[in-house]
């Protein structure tokens, strides 16, 4: 197997330690990348690009080779006016080129047909498991963040326009009733982290920005409940986190989400700050219910693909698009 990848990527995933050949590939817009992702996908008996942008530019390297393209689709970009028609633009492009679309939800195969592929499979991508689930500092944490003897809210997702901060900080401020007040700990970083702040310090909001975070399972692990606010998400990794940790969830009914979490869950509509905040207030004063999700969460997980169910369902597709002979794929 080769994959060509900008060459930090492999310091992150470590490609070669996993038995692969790795091909560093200039980033985008570079005018050495085409030529480079041309020369590897030339010999190639399949290629599976992961992602909007590797699709597009897979299939711009491939478009005078008879190889067949495999792409895996994870999330779908959020944006308005030009931007938003040319990144159709380029689903349209992806998807049509195409010989099989794996998307990681339901809405994503929808969406995927919508645009044009011949071809498109549920295929759902499950994070492994994080070890050591027992040993993960839960009551460390709470004391790091100032949230001894009050409850703890957790989220984690960058802080971009879509990912329902807003909303999370109007929910917050209906929190300051609360005896003891619950603290909102905040986990990413992003373009509104200034604007977020202002307005924490001005409104006097019990939420703390943590900035990113590489401890964010040991974060969820400690708290009381965790929250998913986006716009939009396919297989969040939050949500799976928290399912497996046993951790109550208040969570968007949006994209992907409610096919994940199933009954695990409170799902409530992306930016309504009032049924948010109701949901998590709900929660933090009934420990029935609690315990309930609590038991639910890791069901529900059981119920999710595993690393094995995902490869055999790739290997399976490589099988119907390859010769029987060998070959490398990307």
């Amino acid at each position: 197997m080769t994959v060509c990848a900008p060459a930090e990527l492999d310091h992150t995933h470590d490609f070669l330690g996993c038995g692969a050949h790795f091909v560093p590939v200039p980033p985008r817009g570079d005018p050495m990348a085409m030529g480079a992702l041309r020369a590897v996908c030339g010999g190639a008996d399949v290629v599976h690009a992961h992602g909007l942008n590797a699709a597009v530019r897979s299939a711009m390297a491939l478009a005078t080779q008879r190889v067949p393209l495999v792409v895996t689709w994870h999330s779908r970009p959020h944006a308005e006016g030009a931007r938003g028609h040319l990144l159709r633009m380029m689903e349209r492009k992806a998807v049509r080129a195409a010989a099989v679309v794996l998307a990681t939800s339901s809405e994503l195969v929808d969406r995927a047909r919508r645009r044009g592929a011949r071809d498109a499979r549920l295929g759902p991508v499950t994070l492994p498991p994080p070890r050591g689930l027992a040993d993960l500092p839960g009551e460390k944490a709470r004391a790091e963040l100032g949230a001894v003897g009050r409850p703890l809210v957790v989220t984690a997702a960058p802080l971009e326009p879509y990912r329902g901060h807003g909303a999370l900080l109007d929910a917050s401020r209906r929190w300051l009733g609360h005896d003891p007040v619950p603290l909102v700990a905040v986990a990413g970083d992003g373009s509104r982290r200034a604007a977020l702040r202002r307005r924490i310090d001005t409104e006097g909001l019990p939420v703390r920005l943590l900035g990113p975070r590489h401890d964010v399972t040991a974060l969820l692990a400690a708290a009381d409940v965790a929250v998913l606010a986006g716009r939009w998400e396919a297989r969040a990794p939050l949500a799976q986190e928290a399912l497996r940790l046993g951790v109550p969830l208040v969570a968007t009914a949006v994209g992907g989400v409610p096919e994940l979490v199933g009954d695990a869950a409170e799902l409530v509509a992306y930016g309504d700050s009032v049924r948010l905040a109701a949901a998590v207030s709900r929660l933090l004063t009934d420990p029935a219910r609690r315990a309930a999700l609590a038991a639910a969460g890791p069901r529900q997980a059981a119920t999710w693909p595993t690393e094995e169910d995902t490869i055999a369902q790739v290997l399976s597709v490589y099988d119907e698009l390859c010769d029987a002979r060998g070959g490398h794929v990307l």
